[in-house]
């Protein structure tokens, strides 16, 4: 490559990167959630709360001298990375202003810059996805080193959620599936990296999670999230109603002023769930509640389960939970980055002056419209070319989507956030179609 080519590369690249974090810029410090103390507290804290691995919060206290700018710069790099990878995957590589214009798209057109500028796991779920894709359905298109940066990449994103580890566990399976009756499009041998990536996961959550607790186990509190869902469905005051009064369920006392919102009894400082002791407290009872429940109320729960996958299918506002008023996430930057308090409180998000209601006048009915164009534009190429580039993405994305409302209406209750983090894909599949068609699909990539 000459050195003009490589200058090229480099400033698009930096251009990209750019984009991606233009809104921590614009706001002035990068993006804050509910959530992102939770990821932070355990490194001081030395215990685990709910249900947050705390692989991610390392990459957060990699970027705490500089007051989390270099995790947001890390999250854009890998996002570009992959991109750039999934075009060369769909014929479309060695084209960096492409490259450049496709970001340029989704940062403007859909939710991607809003996951790389806030300290959340989220974009990992999108990237594990491609990940997966690539080493699985384009591995031809891959070298050794690409191939292994994958693994790694899919490792960690499964470590970073355990709603992602699911839906890349989903994704696995039906490569299996699609393995057993179609060997010669997806050759076996591939999905020992997926497999291999999901196992390194795992690892890297109990390893993390050793490091900070100085104990091997799971981090607590994943029955927390099927038991909001319960409770937001009326399970719970069905299973209470049932078995109350039992003297070994604390919660039969209050029964009668249970609220149905599942963030209203987890987060409301003036929850009873505060006087039983929060997610530790209750854990024994809220596993109890959750699996019982299974056995007792099986329509039911396949009810609860439809409806929140339906609903989570729709849910996909951007922002979802970057507001102001999220004071654990202050309290915990306050004590473990005590430097970037002055900027945090400056930025537009801490002043109230950030709103996503004019962003999601466009980016709720462009999400909508490519989650429906999605299974049209892979039914299209398949009708055409068979099992082109385009069509296996067009189906991986759509299962991922699938999978990905799937997995949180079964573990947790439908949230625009769940919804957003993968959206962005069907936006950038349908980006990837009109490129080709504009490009012409037969030609091949430049050298």
């Amino acid at each position: 490559m000459s050195l003009r080519r490589c200058a090229i590369w480099a400033l698009v690249c930096l251009a990209c990167i750019a984009l991606l974090i233009a809104p921590a810029v614009w706001n002035g410090f990068p993006l804050l959630q509910y959530d992102t103390g939770g990821y932070l507290a355990p490194w001081y804290e030395g215990r685990l709360e709910t249900n947050r691995p705390v692989a991610y919060g390392l990459l957060l206290m990699a970027g705490r001298p500089l007051e989390f700018w270099p995790s947001l710069v890390v999250q854009s790099m890998l996002t570009v990375w992959v991109l750039a990878l999934t075009l060369r995957a769909q014929k479309l590589g060695g084209r960096p202003l492409l490259l450049l214009g496709i970001v340029a798209a989704l940062s403007v057109f859909t939710t991607l810059p809003w996951l790389t500028a806030i300290l959340l796991t989220d974009i990992f779920a999108g990237l594990g996805v491609l990940a997966l894709y690539l080493l699985l359905l384009r591995d031809d298109t891959l070298h050794q080193g690409e191939r292994f940066g994958l693994v790694l990449l899919a490792a960690y994103a499964a470590a970073t959620h355990s709603g992602t580890l699911a839906m890349l566990l989903a994704l696995t399976v039906c490569g299996v599936v699609v393995a057993f009756i179609w060997p010669k499009r997806l050759p076996p041998a591939r999905l020992t990296r997926a497999i291999a990536a999901l196992v390194l996961g795992a690892i890297v959550v109990f390893a993390s999670d050793a490091a900070v607790t100085k104990r091997i186990g799971w981090p607590p509190g994943g029955f927390a999230l099927s038991f909001g869902r319960m409770l937001q469905d009326g399970i719970v005051d069905r299973y209470l109603a049932d078995h109350c009064p039992d003297p070994s369920l604390r919660l039969c006392a209050y029964k009668a002023t249970l609220p149905r919102d599942p963030d209203v009894l987890f987060w409301d400082q003036h929850s009873i769930f505060n006087k039983l002791g929060r997610f530790k407290g209750m854990h024994d009872e809220m596993r109890r509640i959750a699996t019982e429940s299974l056995a007792d109320y099986p329509l039911l729960q396949l009810k609860s389960v439809i409806t929140e996958t339906a609903e989570q299918l729709h849910r996909v506002r951007t922002g979802a939970g970057v507001v102001s008023w999220v004071w654990d996430t202050y309290f915990t930057i306050d004590k473990i980055a005590p430097k970037a308090v002055p900027p945090m409180k400056a930025a537009r998000q801490q002043r109230g002056l950030l709103s996503f209601d004019a962003i999601n006048l466009l980016h709720v009915p462009l999400a909508w419209l490519a989650m429906v164009l999605l299974p049209a534009i892979g039914w299209l190429e398949w009708r055409r070319a068979g099992f082109t580039e385009l069509a296996t993405l067009a189906a991986s994305v759509t299962l991922a989507i699938l999978g990905n409302a799937a997995v949180f209406g079964v573990l947790a209750t439908a949230h625009d956030r769940y919804g957003a983090r993968i959206v962005w894909l069907a936006g950038l599949t349908c980006v990837i179609a009109l490129a080709r068609g504009v490009a012409n699909p037969a030609v091949r990539d430049k050298p």
